[in-house]
């Protein structure tokens, strides 16, 4: 849902930890909700600049002409995770396969924004304008410690606020990515 001529650059990224409580849902223990909390980082590199101007914020996307050498914002949440958890675990096997699907809240408690271009530089912390409750579906799948995860947001990072070219910043986030678990 992005909007004209807002894209991504470079690679972005995310760092995620956290606990989550499992409850056996069967006798055979194979079937569970996962409940849990933890915390993650994700940084967003493209080409929206970010400034204050007058007491509010003003977003623009960079000219072709200015040299640009880093952009992005960073969200720090808090994670509440919900987990409907299948495994092929047994009480003396701890690798096994697992499909884990569900559904993750998360709370923001701080944002920032870095540019660096031949303008100058751009820093500027806790954005008015970004969405404090963002909630999307996950999904783990795997063997063993290393598993597959996808999480698919399903509201955008920003409020209707933050407008770009008089149309609201509509970027929602879609990660994919590698999960470890230690049981």
């Amino acid at each position: 849902n992005l909007n004209d001529d807002v894209s991504q650059s470079g690679f972005s990224t995310g760092f995620h930890l956290g606990f989550i409580r499992d409850i056996p849902i069967n006798k055979r223990r194979n079937f569970a909700i996962g409940l849990g909390a933890g915390l993650s980082s994700n940084s967003y590199n493209q080409n929206i600049i970010i400034s204050e101007v007058d007491g509010g914020y003003n977003y623009e996307i960079f000219d072709s002409d200015i040299n640009v050498t880093k952009n992005k914002f960073t969200t720090y949440l808090l994670d509440i995770p919900l987990e409907f958890r299948w495994r092929t675990s047994t009480p003396t096997v701890n690798r096994f396969w697992r499909v884990y699907p569900g559904f993750k809240f998360s709370y923001l408690f701080y944002n920032s924004t870095k540019t660096r271009s031949d303008l100058g530089r751009i820093d500027l912390a806790n954005v008015d304008d970004f969405e404090e409750l963002q909630y999307g579906l996950t999904l783990s799948v795997g063997y063993g410690d290393w598993n597959f995860h996808f999480y698919y947001a399903l509201n955008p990072i920003f409020k209707d606020t933050a407008q770009l070219n008089g149309q609201p910043i509509d970027i929602s986030a879609m990660k994919i990515g590698i999960m470890f678990y230690i049981l």
